[in-house]
């Protein structure tokens, strides 16, 4: 028994090193465990299935607008104004 603290503290002390020793022998039992870091197939990388691949400029009336000619132009001039990183 430490005589500076009082027997509240003292128990505190011992139930958060219990925690402590908990989690560190936990965590040292992690990367033993091949379930955490065995490698992905190589397939599941090509894409996601619920994100559908990108189509063209023409795939579909809705995805693509007509720009008058000023429209194109101030486009344009705002692209030119961007910075170029």
């Amino acid at each position: 028994m430490l005589p500076s603290i009082s027997l509240a503290q003292e128990i505190g002390l011992a139930a958060l090193f219990v925690a402590t020793l908990a989690w560190v022998f936990g965590r040292g039992h992690v990367p033993r465990d091949g379930r955490f870091h065995r490698p992905e197939p190589a397939a599941a990388f090509e894409g996601l299935a619920a994100i559908p691949p990108q189509r063209g400029a023409a795939a579909h009336p809705m995805e693509s607008v007509q720009l008058t000619e000023a429209e194109e132009q101030a486009f344009a001039g705002l692209v030119r104004t961007l910075p170029r990183n």
